[in-house]
């Protein structure tokens, strides 16, 4: 039985019915709008809140996105865990995380366009909650390229997380045309070429 990343026992702090419409209505607002033109006001409105109530539930109002992203991304660590709980082998389980991220990535282009777009141009996303979540599937996906040079089934004259980094990098970029150009993204083939592609080049002969 492979090792369980142990993602299905994080949480997240509740928060009391007004918060989570507060997060519901950002997103809501995210479909049509840029993060730097929804006002608290307008997010308040929406979640038909009271607007002090993003500053005592989240901080401010990066704060409520960051909490949204952390939503977001416990499901779908949770529900990736529990997918890759009968997968043997890392070479697999690559496979499956390529495929279940550009899933995931595919179903909610505001998610997307968020972690992919905007999130990064700001210091304080590297101190959140949700960036810490990130690295840490950083570090399991680094574990699985390394069990897979254990057992011989890649190359070991690489560094482990050089490949992690391509092997990230290509899924975002993948993705990337999706929530700018809103064009359609396949996980399965798209999944299936990046892991080919990056596997030729990693796996022993």
């Amino acid at each position: 039985m492979p090792e369980s990343p142990g993602w299905r026992g994080l949480s997240e702090a509740s928060v009391p019915e007004g918060g989570r419409k507060l997060k519901k209505a950002l997103k809501t607002l995210l479909r049509k709008e840029d993060f730097g033109s929804i006002t608290t006001a307008k997010i308040a409105k929406t979640a038909g809140a009271n607007e002090a109530l993003i500053y005592r539930y989240f901080g401010d109002k990066r704060g409520l996105l960051h909490a949204v992203l952390k939503e977001s991304l416990l499901r779908y660590l949770a529900d990736l865990e529990k997918s890759l709980e009968n997968v043997e082998g890392a070479i697999d389980r690559l496979k499956l995380v390529a495929k279940l991220n550009i899933q995931y990535y595919a179903k909610d282009r505001v998610i997307a366009r968020i972690f992919l777009l905007e999130v990064r141009n700001y210091p304080g996303y590297f101190e959140s909650e949700t960036y810490e979540l990130v690295k840490d599937y950083g570090r399991y996906m680094s574990r699985l390229v390394k069990e897979g040079m254990d057992a011989g089934e890649i190359r070991n004259d690489v560094s482990s997380g050089h490949i992690r980094d391509v092997l990230l990098g290509g899924l975002e970029h993948f993705c990337m045309p999706g929530p700018i150009f809103n064009r359609k993204i396949s996980p399965g083939s798209d999944a299936e070429e990046l892991t080919k592609i990056v596997l030729d080049g990693i796996l022993k002969r």
